[in-house]
């Protein structure tokens, strides 16, 4: 279901410690391309810091093997995911995937799905960038995770298909092909990927007070069937000039989505005794389907022989979402089968974006180990948002139905334009061998308008007919790097940035959940701000200490409100959760970890362990959209949790073929914006079986079914909120992987797109 219900990436925004998973320090005898290479072991610095950056090798692994991009990239130092949706950074929330030094040019969603659907072979090193410099356009404590492809330089062409096939409360499939080809000065670099699932959830919603209390119990299935891929040509006009044309194209269909939950409305009196019970049923039902499309013009221009070059995108991006809900509020009727229906809401929610951007980046190397890089950006934004809702009392007050019903119209027509000018001056300078630093700043000046038209509700209309919201920023950036010897190394990083909220989370649209449920999105969100600071301490490439601080004003957030009211004679209470900038909230964290090799590399283990604490600091009581008054919220708790990551990878035989997985994270309890989120811990299995060009492997997932959702909140109010969210996380997935052609076809140049940091705002 479409519907952010209770959004699932919120709960987890506040894990932001690493999984360290499986270190690539096997060399697998068969991998074409790479036979020269004689172990890859700690001697050649498998995972190291670097700069700015973590570096971890993963060319010679045989965990690349028949696995996805997505699976490789869970498996990596100090990256985690605790949802199998979102990638997260150590003291990050969140983390954008760039491919050989450049932003993917896709969406956030179609991203996630298509990384699912890449093989992984051609994956030469992961870098995990945890504080981006100036020249990086990220959001946020946003970090970045650069996938470097290995360099094959012969022509020809190669590729390979991959087909899985998943089993959790329903089965799932998906498929891929991939194609690179190359001759002289010209490469092309394809795929085309579909799967076919239905995302399963099963909820308990709990809300009230001593007096009134809400249950709502039940199932949400999402069928979804999703096709994409993409075609770059890269085209060598002279030695030192490419000219690139990128078009990535994504498809989804989500079509009799439904929710069916069961609602239960208890009354007390002020005694503690049992007045009465209410019972309905919510039955919704929703078609919805998305495109995604874009392409990007990418001229680069090498300088020199140093490294300098001058490099230019201009790109379009159109995105389309519509959505159709038919919201059903069922009352038990005479034979108590809920086969009468009271209120009926439906809702129609289109979402068009356009996006043009162009962006030019200036590189300068000098002989004396010295960088200069300078650059803008611009990017004209419009989404255009023609909700549309229907609401249908059908039966009076006695449940006797009403004839000939006329719906309450509620039409909202949401356009909102942005403009954003950006500009960086970057200056990395490496004094020694052991010494180098990076100092840089961003500007940034953001325009923007909202106009809304809501002609059933000239009230509410008014409130935020026009929303003006321009400002400007400069965004400083600092790190050193100092390599104390062979064997240790310490490294800052400072870093400011800007949250601006996604275009949905602007667009004022009610999704009901239930009658007395829903979200409510905001387009009086401003952008947030964030300071973030780490320091990190490497012994041996192997062991590591990392603190990080993160500091972040005007939080963009979900807030669950609550609010008594009376219908029909009955005392209700009504739970809506607000889009809305929410105070302030502090991040520290300290992890200790290892990477490292046992046993003649039968053994590779990467354990990290260590402790978070958050403090939140924010109070609500009224919708900033409708200016309805609900009961005061606070959040101002803080709390220290400890996570435990280990992930190993056990080789079976002495012909690197066979290899068996064990993997297991613990996420203790912490305080986040909707209340107290309970602890998650998964064990994870696999066994891969590497055979010629051909890989086969199974996978199971949660094996003791312990990663599920729960959230508890109570305010001094009396009010109290629960939220149990089960995902069927756990599952079995086996898969079929098999690599065809010349395996030293050279990748075509992987191009970012002008559009990029756009397209991670339409989620």
């Amino acid at each position: 279901m479409k519907t952010p219900i209770l959004i699932a990436a919120l709960f987890f925004s506040g894990l932001t410690f690493a999984q360290q998973n499986k270190p690539d320090s096997i060399k697998t005898p068969n991998n074409e391309g790479v036979q020269n290479i004689e172990g890859v072991t700690l001697t050649k610095q498998v995972f190291k810091k670097q700069s700015d950056r973590f570096v971890y090798d993963v060319a010679s692994s045989p965990v690349t093997k028949g696995n996805t991009t997505f699976d490789l990239l869970k498996q990596t130092p100090l990256l985690s995911t605790t949802d199998d949706k979102t990638l997260k950074i150590a003291g990050k929330n969140n983390a954008l995937i760039y491919i050989n030094g450049r932003k993917t040019n896709m969406d956030a969603e179609s991203l996630v799905q298509f990384l699912k659907n890449t093989p992984a072979e051609n994956i030469q090193k992961i870098e995990v960038i945890t504080v981006p410099g100036s020249e990086y356009q990220v959001e946020s404590s946003d970090g970045i995770i650069n996938i470097v492809l290995k360099k094959k330089m012969s022509d020809g062409t190669s590729g390979n298909m991959r087909m899985s096939n998943s089993q959790n409360k329903y089965n799932s499939s998906s498929a891929s092909f991939s194609l690179n080809y190359r001759k002289d000065k010209l490469g092309i670099n394809a795929n085309l990927n579909g799967a076919e699932n239905i995302q399963p959830q099963t909820y308990i919603l709990r809300n009230g007070t001593d007096r009134v209390k809400n249950e709502s119990t039940g199932d949400i299935d999402d069928p979804n069937k999703n096709i994409g891929g993409y075609v770059n040509v890269d085209y060598q006009l002279t030695d030192k000039s490419n000219l690139a044309l990128s078009w990535n194209s994504w498809a989804n269909r989500s079509y009799n989505s439904t929710i069916n939950l069961l609602n239960k409305i208890t009354q007390y009196d002020n005694n503690g005794h049992l007045i009465s019970t209410d019972y309905t049923r919510t039955k919704n039902k929703e078609n919805a389907r998305n495109y995604n499309n874009s392409v990007n013009l990418n001229y680069e221009l090498k300088l020199d022989s140093l490294g300098s070059k001058l490099n230019v995108n201009a790109a379009y991006l159109n995105y389309k979402r519509f959505q159709y809900s038919d919201n059903n509020t069922m009352l038990p009727g005479a034979m108590n089968d809920f086969s009468l229906t009271g209120k009926k809401i439906i809702q129609d929610i289109p979402q068009i974006i356009n996006n043009f951007s162009g962006t030019v980046d200036y590189v300068q190397k000098f002989k004396n180990d010295f960088t200069f890089s300078a650059g803008g950006n611009f990017n004209k934004t419009k989404t255009d948002n023609d909700t549309k809702n229907y609401t249908y009392q059908l039966v009076d007050q006695d449940d006797n139905p009403i004839p000939n019903v006329q719906p309450k119209l509620d039409f909202n027509h949401f356009i909102y334009d942005e403009s954003i000018y950006g500009l960086y001056v970057t200056f990395e300078k490496k004094f020694s061998d052991k010494f180098s630093g990076k100092v840089g700043t961003r500007y940034e000046i953001t325009n923007s308008l909202g106009t809304a038209d809501n002609p059933q509700n000239p009230v509410e209309a008014q409130r935020h007919q026009r929303i003006d919201r321009d400002y400007k920023n400069l965004l400083p950036y600092l790190s050193f790097n100092y390599a104390i010897n062979d064997k240790n190394n310490i490294s800052y990083s400072f870093s400011s940035r800007m949250r601006r909220p996604s275009f949905w989370e602007l667009n004022p649209v009610k999704n009901y959940i239930t009658e007395d449920n829903y979200t409510q999105n905001n387009p009086f969100v401003k952008a947030s701000s964030t300071y973030n600071q780490e320091l990190t301490y490497m012994y041996k490439n192997s062991y590591f200490l990392i603190l990080n601080h993160s500091l972040f004003k005007d939080v963009i957030t979900q807030v669950p409100l609550q609010r008594k009211y009376m219908e029909n004679g009955i005392e209700k209470v009504q739970l809506a959760y607000i889009r809305t900038n929410f105070g302030t909230k502090q991040e520290m964290s300290a992890m200790i970890g290892m990477q490292k090799t046992f046993f003649k590399q039968y053994l590779t283990t990467n354990f990290n362990i260590g402790v978070q604490h958050n403090i939140n600091d924010g109070t609500l009581n009224t919708d900033p959209t409708t200016g309805q008054v609900f009961d005061m919220y606070t959040n101002n708790t803080k709390s220290t949790s400890l996570v435990i990551q280990t992930n190993n990878t056990i080789r079976l035989d002495k012909k690197k073929t066979w290899f068996l997985g064990v993997n297991y994270f613990f996420v203790d309890k912490q305080q986040i914006e909707l209340g107290l989120l309970k602890n998650l811990m998964s064990l994870d299995l696999s066994l891969k079986k590497n055979w010629n060009d051909w890989t086969f492997a199974v996978n199971v997932n949660d094996v003791f079914r312990t990663n599920m959702v729960e959230i508890e909140d109570y305010q001094s109010s009396g009010n109290y909120n629960y939220i149990r969210n089960d995902q069927y996380r756990r599952n079995m997935t086996v898969s079929i992987t098999y690599n065809f052609g010349n395996q030293k076809v050279k990748k075509v140049r992987d191009i970012e797109s002008a559009s990029d940091d756009i397209k991670n705002r339409t989620r």
